[in-house]
């Protein structure tokens, strides 16, 4: 139930899928330019000094292009550039037509959040998508939940995605991936090309705690899965003790928007005999099972936050 994806899992997933084209100039029309962007450029009557050419602007922010000489491209939009290289070339060809594509982004990070091995800044370099980006922030932890967020400047135009909105800001794109779909190839589309700027949240899975007379107490994420039953989580606590008291068990839920906490009676004993139906847990539920040793069954429910927080929970 649990699961941990690995670069070579990634890459592996990244590879299956169909290359995905660099992004046109016209589908990130506000980019800004920066050193290490590497571009293309069509001119019309001046086919052969640019065609099937790349050339990359420096660390100073300048591009040295044929005919044109050093321009300074750092700071400027994809329109401005175009500009100032018609304006270069005016003195060789009559109204000049440039059409600038940007091959590689290098000049601008993309951020990788949340449930990842390496969360930070990572720089573009090429055409990446979601999962490659995945890929070098680490791959995905244990815990790392079902959704994957893009947030997206709406300068660069809006995520591909059939869920993307725009956020009350109307600044940004936000939209978000299933992990499964895109893991089980059931939608490749999801795997999108990353832009500079982007921000990519990694969703942490919640969480379901077993504490008191079991082997190995602790929270276990939910993943992939939507819920986990009673049963289900003993197991994977390793089942009981032989002293926990099975008909005495109790699920600590709690209030949905307050600091509260509603406790519901579980026995384990008929459930394991068959004689009463296992008992569908929630996120953030914290089953006890209570020491039929102890001279009494008396707890506090604040005594079993307290386990449940030594097993990492928020």
């Amino acid at each position: 139930m649990r699961y941990v994806i690995s670069l070579c899992f990634l890459a592996a997933i990244a590879m299956a899928q169909p290359p995905a084209a660099s992004p046109a100039a016209a589908s990130v029309p506000n980019y800004v330019l920066g050193a290490g962007d590497q571009l293309s450029l069509v001119v019309q009557d001046l086919t052969d000094e640019f065609a099937d050419k790349a050339f990359r602007i420096d660390l100073g922010g300048d591009i040295n292009l044929p005919l044109a000489g050093r321009i300074h491209a750092a700071g400027l939009t994809i329109g401005e550039f175009e500009g100032q290289i018609q304006q270069h070339l005016a003195r060789f060809v009559k109204d000049p037509q440039v059409v600038v594509t940007i091959t590689e982004f290098n000049s601008q990070p993309v951020s990788v959040l949340g449930a990842v091995n390496n969360a930070g800044v990572k720089q573009v370099v090429g055409t990446k998508t979601l999962f490659e980006l995945i890929s070098l922030a680490g791959g995905l932890r244990p815990d790392a939940g079902s959704s994957i967020k893009i947030t997206r400047s709406l300068g660069l135009g809006p995520i591909p995605l059939p869920n993307a909105k725009t956020d009350p800001t109307g600044q940004f794109s936000v939209a978000s991936v299933d992990v499964k779909a895109v893991l089980n190839a059931t939608d490749p589309a999801q795997n999108i090309v990353v832009l500079p700027g982007d921000i990519i949240s990694v969703s942490k899975a919640e969480v379901i705690y077993a504490v008191g007379s079991v082997t190995r107490p602790g929270g276990f994420p939910l993943n992939q899965d939507v819920s986990l039953s009673a049963l289900q989580v003993l197991s994977l606590a390793g089942g009981l003790t032989t002293t926990a008291a099975l008909d005495k068990a109790h699920i600590l839920r709690s209030v949905p928007g307050t600091s509260d906490h509603t406790e519901i009676a579980v026995n384990l004993k008929r459930i394991m005999a068959g004689k009463a139906p296992d008992v569908p847990l929630q996120p953030n539920d914290i089953l006890f099972v209570p020491n039929s040793a102890a001279r009494t069954f008396t707890y506090k429910a604040i005594d079993i936050l307290a386990m449940a927080a030594a097993y990492g929970r928020m």
